[in-house]
């Protein structure tokens, strides 16, 4: 017998994405949480989350056993190798983590009747026609964008109850602050008086974690399935994400230099235009994220709270 509340498995909770998730779903009542990753946990204490399972979810065995234990309701998975130079030059193990680790998944979500919500990307597509409705067709220009497709093929094509969550340029602050964001970036370039050059020519719709894990939780909330577009609503340049940045801190605007993506050199070539429309999310799940703006003032008052 399952108990009367849900249980919800998440994989990555370390994570950014990951830790907004635990705090969220922590605080409702109706939830049983269960948070995983590969290491010890890195959950404030404060936050009172008791339970933690260390989970490699690489190795099947593992994967079955968590779930032989626990026997979760929803899987909410955010796991990955995200770093896209990376997965160009380490290949075999991103294929691992992005693939294979998804295969363990649907195969103990098969046997265990679980639903499965998978983070997934904007790179699965071209950037040639973006923003991109959840219909439009994908066709990746990375190794990262492939491997992203492949699982999200693997799931679709599994026959179990699953959703596909994708999002796009993911910002926000981590509890240990361990990793930066452009908003964070652009600010601390600024008040050290730095130039930077930031490029026009690529089109994404940043979107906070906050709102991207509220969106995941609509999800399970609804026991909705196929596949969404979580994101932020609007469409920006890293250029124009930098100058509403120095707005908002009142940081020097002429030190932000227009360039665009000729420029730069990276081991991965990055799709140019992508985006998302939300219109199925705000009309399925009632999904309502905050404007890019709103997004840098939730950040400016979690770096006041970090320093105090």
């Amino acid at each position: 017998m399952r108990s009367k509340k849900g249980k919800i498995l998440i994989t990555g909770a370390n994570g950014l994405l990951g830790q907004k998730l635990v705090k969220l779903i922590s605080e409702d009542d109706n939830f049983e949480l269960i948070p995983s990753g590969l290491g010890e946990s890195r959950l404030p204490i404060s936050w009172g989350v008791e339970k933690w399972e260390k989970l490699d979810i690489c190795v099947e065995s593992q994967v079955m056993a968590i779930f032989e234990k626990l026997k979760p309701d929803f899987v909410i998975h955010t796991a990955a190798m995200t770093n896209v130079d990376q997965c160009e030059e380490y290949k075999e193990e991103c294929k691992e983590l992005n693939i294979q680790a998804v295969l363990n998944l649907v195969k103990a979500c098969e046997k265990f009747g679980s639903h499965l919500i998978h983070l997934s990307t904007d790179f699965i597509f071209d950037g040639n026609e973006g923003p991109y409705h959840e219909e439009a067709k994908a066709n990746p220009v990375n190794f990262y964008g492939w491997t992203k497709l492949e699982a999200e093929n693997i799931i679709l094509n599994s026959g179990i109850d699953s959703a596909i969550v994708r999002t796009v340029l993911v910002y926000g602050i981590a509890n240990d602050m361990s990793r930066s964001n452009i908003i964070l970036w652009v600010k601390d370039a600024l008040e050290k008086g730095k130039q930077i050059n930031l490029v026009n020519d690529q089109v994404r719709t940043p979107t906070l974690a906050e709102d991207l894990a509220e969106g995941c939780f609509l999800i399970v909330k609804h026991g909705a399935k196929g596949v969404y577009n979580i994101s932020g609503k609007d469409v920006l340049t890293p250029y124009q994400m930098a100058l509403a940045t120095a707005e908002f801190f009142n940081l020097d605007k002429s030190l932000i230099l227009e360039s665009d993506s000729s420029k730069f050199k990276q081991k991965a070539k990055r799709p140019m235009k992508t985006g998302f429309y939300i219109d199925k999310a705000k009309k399925d799940l009632g999904y309502n994220p905050k404007s890019f703006m709103d997004g840098i003032g939730i950040l400016a008052k979690q770096i006041k709270l970090a320093d105090s």
